[in-house]
């Protein structure tokens, strides 16, 4: 079995600022402040937060192929909000 990562590099997709973050193992993180540019992110349509959509490394639950939390309902197409 492959170990858990618990960090993963978080990459806006406004400003290309990356940083590392570190992941809760029991929860999922649906929305994140770019540190450089402010913007929030949130999941992309289909992913369950914000590290399996702009991360360097899926989210734990995802990692260990368990379902993750469940992604509020979003309207199709709003993964990122300025």
């Amino acid at each position: 079995m492959r170990e858990l990562q618990l960090e993963s590099v978080l990459t806006c997709p406004h400003c290309s600022h990356s940083s590392s973050e570190l992941m809760p193992r029991n929860a999922c993180t649906f929305f994140h402040a770019c540190k450089e540019c402010g913007a929030i992110l949130s999941p992309r349509p289909g992913d369950c937060c914000v590290f399996c959509s702009y991360g360097s490394v899926s989210c734990p639950s995802m990692q260990e192929q368990r379902s993750c939390c469940s992604a509020p309902d979003r309207p199709e197409g709003s993964g990122v909000s300025a």
